[in-house]
């Protein structure tokens, strides 16, 4: 954003836009309450995106490169897609 704007404005512009700094230090704080690692997956307010078996195959590789000996809090914000992999994504974290 050009330097005239007020930071406001530009903190507004990431929120509407679901920036992820909008959300990054409610995370780091969360996973530090919980003790454990938090996974957030997103799906666009703006663009017609919705939960797909792709989604479950990316969320396995992040799960793959973090230790979950203490457990997971995983997020999920979406607009529906399909259940098969919405489960798939839940059955992720158990099946390790």
């Amino acid at each position: 954003m050009p330097s005239h704007i007020p930071p406001v404005i530009g903190q507004v512009h990431d929120e509407q836009g679901q920036g992820h700094s909008t959300r990054k230090k409610l995370f780091v704080e969360l996973e530090r309450e919980l003790g454990r690692p938090v996974v957030s997956y997103f799906t666009s307010l703006t663009h017609p995106v919705t939960i797909d078996d792709d989604d479950a195959d990316v969320i396995e590789g992040v799960l793959q490169n973090l230790d979950l000996t203490d457990g997971l809090a995983l997020f999920i914000s979406s607009h529906g897609g399909d259940g098969l992999a919405a489960e798939r994504i839940l059955n992720k974290p158990v099946a390790r």
